[in-house]
């Protein structure tokens, strides 16, 4: 057995890499994979290394000498020195430790890159700059300038309140459980991703992460949409390339501008984005200038209004006269022209849409008016006539495009409220990273939260609802509704939204592919390793051109309406996840969750997650279904075809504690017979070259579990465990090697020990857990144990015997098991026979049935076989029997056989005697390995004038012919074996030996064997397994040898044989 090096090489201190929690190979468990440096190395960078950890002694020596220091602590530790690090450079890698950001290489080999060429500048950016302000620009968007007023008119001020205040609360308390997670050690990058893939694992990592990367791509889709939207609707409408002859194709016209100009648009900022990412980053302070300047023109323009109402329309002066009203609905000023039919059934009149602050408007605007698709929109106090005449599409009537209502509203505004994670997002480039991330964005949400819910009561009492329901601003001139409040121009607001929206879309195509590089890069995803490449700077090509070609798909709905809901999905399923991390980790209580942020608690975590998923069902059931849906088959393509990683994440943390529970209800009694399964330790036995004798034994174990329950694989290793603890891994190695391919699903146990026979005795006592422990074991048949090279191996499965015996077990100990099938070689025909003879608990009834489970023996029939005495009545037997089965619903043919005492033959005898004459001349014979061979020989060649074979047992495949001569007796050997014997000193007393007579009880022993095998190999000579009672060893261990040749009269003749033992205990029920 090749023994195993760990070699741990001097390395310089630039070429160490940070502590990563990144890194897959980081874990506590194997220190032997981290390279802290040799201590050569440290002594280099250290002059006074070799004295730090010195004490010195001031009392005088033993021997009465000089003072002197005593070294011996470091003596001691110098050989663990080359792998443990010393304190003082562990601690000084641990305060320099700097993170980048997304986009960079790996850390690790950008950190040791970065320090060759130049020493890295350390990060400099505060809270206000590098959270706040990121936070703030990602939060306010699209949606604030182009929907809000819509939301406020068509759910009322009240509605609306609620609607804001259920999204602000949402992502407050996303923030919290964010601000936890992110304050207990560093977050590289890839922001939400990684926190939830290091917190949640990586099968929870990827799918949430990649469900988080199509959110904010679908962002960059609605983003461009409304930056088109303001450019074709209020900057340039005659700009539009397709248009509508009526008024009937306005909407189609419409949404095809919007597909072209959106497509234009994404492909210029794909490109602006390919090009660098430093021109985005110039540009971000004049978006964010952008946002502010439009929303302070918001509270300033509705301050103004107090005093001062913007004047679109006015209230008529008199009602007798014909009006701007009358001269647009009819055909002429007189009042006898023909008019449109609504116009004349229903009253007409000019309002201020725009009454101020001062108008008292807000007690209307208080209550919900939800429209409709195709509805006149109408003020609330003066509702139309019921009559027949609809209102003409011709004439310059206000219409709703979409039926709306609260759960909508809901799913349209939730976009407004993400971007919370812009702050985690950059911690590499904070001065203090764990301080800033939680007062940053807190204080970002908070700020947001007071503009939108202070903007809805603006906008409620300064803006009729009839104009605040119109979307467009068809009843304000064409204007933006939000501009007609905007002080001092409306297009203050609408110059300012479009730079905003369009610096929001290019900050999410340059985050997006970045998030999906991260993942790609932790090569979680198979599929995905082609995105975590880019250009020689590390920027993602590869993962921006899927992220245009995505958002292209976005873009070609060209309905913000309907791009919102999608993006609200998958924001709400990555908060939700963060919200379960935080929660999961506090309840778990992990040794290593120790958040610097404490203003947590698992409650707000749970109430987080549960507003998440009310939201996404309120919002829209059907895409939280589809939301679901993806990210669960992410989630079961990471856990079938992903890279395992271990980032000792809180799934793992949540397994050890429900198996801790489980363990500890299992332990309140024993189960019940219902519940009874076999929970199997299978022995297996490595040879010289660590490879398994017999794989095919594993092969029967998964036939036997049909992938359910336990399954503990163990072997035992000869030796001392201090000197072949290598070779233990490696056996161990190749034991899950062996039950991969098998595909069992189990545990691996290697023990060493001395002695084989012992160490098969403490894996016995100690395998298991708690309630989790096997209570069968299945072990290989002896091969070839008359001849073997190993003459204690059918000693030590007599030993194995009366252990599980002593231990209440039972034992499976398949003969022949070279011919038994593969998984792969299933049995087209044939029966399981179950020969009955000792009743032990239904092992024998309940291993067929467990057996046909599998699709190996699925087509075979059953047949139990059981044994009537002369006393007996054997038909009423059989008909007990067949009962039994029925009650038991197993389907199986019954035969009962029936033994008659006969005479002891002549094959009996000589068998018997053969046996004794064998066992008896090796007791006294103290022979080298092949004259024992030999001589064992000599005793076969004796009886063979009566053709005794052994017929199909494993001796007879592996006698080799060459060797059947028979002894022949040198001087030096007859002179030793008389001075060390006494009762056969010369060849003629051996052949004295020879012509003993054998004992009775052996005798009717060997009669019952061989008149039993004859029946079974009438009856079952034609069957693809046979099921057999094992009888117990004797007690006298005089008469091991006996009973291995009872064990082998039983069985000759049958090629495939199970023998079953069982544990004392009743395995079958009949009661439900």
């Amino acid at each position: 057995m090749a023994s195993v090096r760990f070699t741990v090489t001097p390395t310089k201190a630039e070429d160490l890499p940070g502590v990563s929690d990144t890194s897959p190979d980081m874990s506590s468990r194997s220190s032997a994979r981290v390279r802290f440096g040799s201590r050569e190395s440290v002594n280099r960078s250290d002059p006074l290394s070799e004295v730090s950890g010195g004490v010195t002694t001031t009392g005088a020596t033993a021997g009465g000498g000089a003072e002197t220091p005593d070294h011996s602590y470091v003596e001691q530790g110098e050989e663990e020195m080359d792998t443990r690090p010393k304190v003082s450079s562990l601690l000084n890698r641990l305060a320099n430790y700097t993170n980048l950001t997304q986009g960079a290489k790996e850390h690790e080999e950008a950190e040791s890159i970065g320090e060759k060429k130049k020493a890295n500048k350390s990060p400099q950016m505060g809270t206000f700059m590098g959270v706040y302000l990121p936070c703030l620009q990602n939060i306010f968007g699209v949606i604030l300038f182009l929907r809000l007023t819509w939301v406020v008119g068509s759910a009322g001020v009240l509605q609306g309140l609620c609607i804001v205040f259920i999204c602000c609360c949402c992502t407050m308390l996303t923030a919290i459980s964010m601000s936890a997670i992110a304050t207990n050690g560093v977050v590289p990058a890839g922001g939400s991703y990684f926190m939830i893939s290091r917190s949640l694992g990586p099968e929870f990592g990827g799918a949430v992460g990649l469900c988080f990367y199509l959110g904010t791509t679908f962002a960059g889709a609605m983003y461009i949409l409304g930056a088109v939207e303001i450019l074709l609707m209020y900057i340039a409408p005659e700009a539009a390339i397709f248009s509508s002859k009526g008024p009937d194709g306005e909407g189609a016209a419409m949404l095809n501008n919007m597909r072209v100009y959106g497509s234009i648009c994404l492909l210029l900022m794909s490109l602006l984005v390919f090009v660098g990412v430093k021109y985005v980053n110039k540009l971000a302070s004049i978006f964010l200038a952008c946002v502010i300047i439009s929303i302070l023109s918001i509270y300033i323009g509705a301050l103004v209004s107090a005093f001062k109402p913007p004047h679109f329309t006015h209230v008529p002066a008199s009602v007798e006269k014909t009006t701007d009203l009358w001269r647009q609905f009819c055909q002429g000023t007189d009042l006898n022209a023909s008019c449109d039919d609504y116009f004349l059934h229903n009253n007409f009149t000019k309002i201020d849409g725009i009454p101020g602050l001062a108008s008292g408007i807000l007690s209307e605007n208080l209550w919900s008016s939800y429209l409709s698709k195709g509805d006149v929109i109408e003020k609330g106090s003066l509702n139309s006539s019921n009559v027949a005449h609809s209102p003409s599409i011709d004439q310059p009537y206000v219409f709703a495009d979409i039926t709306t209502s609260f759960t909508l509203l809901v799913g349209i505004f939730f976009p407004s409220v993400t971007g919370i994670m812009a702050g985690s997002n950059r911690s590499g480039d904070l001065k203090d990273a764990q301080r800033s991330i939680p007062i940053g964005t807190i204080l970002a949400i908070l700020t947001t939260s007071i503009v939108y819910l202070s903007s809805v009561v603006l906008f409620g009492a300064c803006i009729d609802g009839v104009v605040l329901r119109d979307k467009f601003g068809d009843s304000v001139k064409g204007n933006l509704v939000v501009g007609t409040l905007a002080w001092p121009t409306p297009w203050v607001i609408v110059i300012g939204s479009f730079f905003s929206t369009c610096g929001a879309g290019l900050q999410s195509l340059t985050g997006a592919p970045r998030l999906l590089q991260a993942i790609a890069k932790d090569n979680i995803i198979p599929f995905l390793r082609v995105f975590g490449h880019g250009k020689a700077n590390g920027e993602p090509t590869w993962a921006l051109l899927l992220t245009a070609l995505i958002a292209e798909l976005g873009i070609l709905i060209a309905s913000l309406d309907l791009v919102a809901p999608i993006l609200t999905m998958f924001f709400l399923m990555c908060y939700l996840f963060v919200n379960l991390a935080c929660a999961l980790q506090t309840l778990l209580r992990t040794p290593n969750w120790r958040p610097r942020f404490s203003y947590y608690h698992w409650t707000l975590s749970v109430l987080g997650m549960t507003i998440c998923l009310v939201l996404m069902f309120i919002s829209s059931w059907y895409y939280a279904f589809v939301a679901m849906v993806i990210a669960g088959m992410i989630y079961k393509y990471i856990e079938y075809h992903g890279a395992e990683k271990e980032w000792g994440d809180g799934i793992r943390g949540l397994s050890l504690s429900a198996a801790r529970y489980a363990l500890l209800r299992l332990e309140e009694g024993p189960p019940h017979t219902k519940n009874w399964r076999p929970q199997l330790l299978v022995l297996l036995k490595l040879d010289e070259d660590a490879h398994v004798k017999s794989p095919r034994l594993l092969t029967f174990a998964s036939q036997l579990k049909a992938g359910k329950g336990l399954t503990i694989v163990g072997t035992v290793v000869s030796g001392n465990f201090l000197q072949s603890y290598g070779e233990a891994l490696a056996a161990e190695q190749t034991l899950k090697h062996l039950m991969d391919k098998e595909r069992v699903k189990g545990f691996c146990q290697c023990i060493v020990a001395q002695k084989p026979r012992d160490g098969i005795s403490h894996m016995i006592q100690s395998s298991g857990l708690g309630g989790m422990k096997p209570n069968t074991v299945v072990m290989g048949w002896p091969h070839a144990w008359r001849q073997s090279e190993d003459p204690q191996a059918w000693k030590t499965f007599i030993n194995t015997v009366r252990v599980t015996t002593a231990a209440h077990l039972a034992l499976l100990v398949p003969k022949n098991i070279s011919l038994f099938p593969s998984n792969s070689e299933p049995c087209a025909e044939g029966y399981i026979d179950v020969w009955w003879i000792v009743h032990d608990g239904g092992m024998l009834m309940l291993l067929p049935f467990l057996l046909r489970q599998h699709k190996v023996w699925r087509k075979c029939g059953m047949r139990i076989f059981t044994v009537a005495q002369m006393e007996d009545n054997s038909i009423q037997m059989k008909k007990d029997l067949a009962t039994f089965l029925y009650h038991l619903r197993i389907v199986a043919e019954v035969e009962v056989v029936e033994m008659h005492d006969s005479d002891i033959s002549a094959y009996t005898y000589e068998r018997t005697l053969m046996m004794e004459q064998r066992s008896q001349m090796l007791r006294q014979m103290r022979l080298s390995k092949s004259d024992r061979e030999r001589e064992a020989q000599l005793v076969k060649d004796r009886n063979s004038m009566l053709r005794l074979t052994s017929i199909g047992s494993d001796d007879d495949d592996d006698t080799d012919g060459g060797e059947r001569d028979r002894m022949t007796w040198t001087k030096e050997k007859t002179s030793q074996y008389r001075a060390t014997h006494s009762g056969c000193s010369t060849p003629e007393g051996f052949r004295d030996m020879l012509s003993i007579r054998p004992d009775h009880s052996n005798v009717r022993r060997m009669h019952t064997a061989v008149k039993l095998n004859e029946v079974i190999v009438n009856k079952s000579h034609d069957a693809r397994l046979v099921l057999l009672n094992m009888p117990g060893p004797p007690r006298n261990p005089d008469g091991d040898e006996n009973y291995m040749e009872f064990l082998e009269v039983l069985t000759e003749g049958l090629e495939r044989v199970l023998l079953v033992r069982g544990g004392g205990s009743e395995v079958i029920t009949i009661y439900s």
